[in-house]
């Protein structure tokens, strides 16, 4: 997965758990990214905007307040005085890329708006890129979601769930995979995909992702029989018997998640591949953490700075 993303927007807002919640939902349509970013030197200008802002004098020569003239033909800018030349895409989503940056940017704006995911094929088609480099850059896109949130409180639902593959009868194992999740009732959600759902694995993600002392609820699957015992309060409902609410104690948060996910997953995506499924997990624990706000202008800032990168 990538590197954890920070910047003093993300920062501020996933360090106020309810923040998200009480934000005024705002609208970003194509005309108005149209308007701000309408051909690929407007594009390059944010990203070096962005980035070099808050540079006070040249890295090559020293001079204060020196400024920095685009190059023409390429996509750096350079010293007035020195010509030290700076790469505004460098270590970004966009590095090395030939893809035109309105392209790249369209994409981004196609995942902030769609709630049920953008496939390849999709960008494909709308791009008019290879499906290769459709892929790639759909892949880029998701490592700006991997967006880590603290530990949760307050009431909490956990609960795992199964994705992809089928039972078979020749094989003693299942070939779906496990995916293990926390969520805030009016928060934040946490998603992963785990080797197993036993105690062994699932206790020190709950562990790892809720703070002590938190209101767990969860159904009875044995896993979470000791919670009580390691500094959290635990209630249960009996799915078995078909108990899903029992005053406060229920997981429709969660499964309401869940719902979602894989609703998603198979009508925008059909199959993923169990080594790119965490990135599409990460994409949707992204939506549902910003659900209040305005994803757009948020996606795209983040594409515009250094971000770590897989091969």
């Amino acid at each position: 997965m990538s590197e954890k993303y920070h910047n003093n927007f993300l920062d501020y807002t996933l360090s106020n758990k309810y923040l998200l919640v009480k934000l005024k939902v705002m609208r970003y349509t194509l005309k108005q990214f149209q308007e701000q970013y309408p051909d690929d030197d407007a594009c390059l200008e944010a990203v070096f905007q962005d980035r070099f802002k808050n540079m006070k004098c040249c890295p090559g020569c020293g001079v204060v307040d020196a400024k920095f003239y685009r190059v023409k033909k390429r996509q750096c800018y350079a010293c007035e005085w020195c010509s030290y030349q700076l790469f505004p895409l460098a270590n970004t989503i966009f590095r090395k890329t030939e893809v035109p940056l309105t392209l790249w940017f369209y994409a981004i704006y196609e995942f902030s708006v769609s709630k049920n995911g953008v496939s390849a094929k999709e960008l494909e088609r709308k791009l008019g890129v290879s499906y290769k480099t459709a892929w790639r850059m759909a892949k880029q896109i998701r490592l700006l979601m991997g967006v880590e949130v603290g530990q949760l409180t307050g009431d909490v639902e956990v609960d795992e769930t199964y994705i992809g593959g089928k039972h078979s009868q020749r094989y003693e194992r299942s070939k779906k995979q496990t995916v293990f999740g926390m969520v805030e009732r009016d928060g934040f959600v946490k998603a992963k995909h785990v080797r197993s759902s036993g105690a062994r694995v699932l206790l020190p993600e709950i562990a790892d992702g809720i703070k002590a002392g938190t209101q767990i609820y969860s159904d009875e699957w044995p896993a979470y029989k000791t919670l009580a015992r390691r500094d959290y309060s635990h209630t249960t409902v009996n799915h078995s018997q078909l108990e899903y609410v029992r005053g406060t104690a229920y997981t429709n948060t969660i499964e309401g998640f869940w719902s979602q996910l894989k609703r998603s997953l198979d009508g925008t995506y059909h199959a993923v591949s169990p080594k790119y499924l965490q990135f599409y997990l990460a994409e949707f624990v992204f939506r549902y953490n910003f659900r209040a706000i305005t994803v757009g202008p948020v996606l795209l800032e983040m594409a515009l700075k250094p971000v770590g990168l897989t091969p």
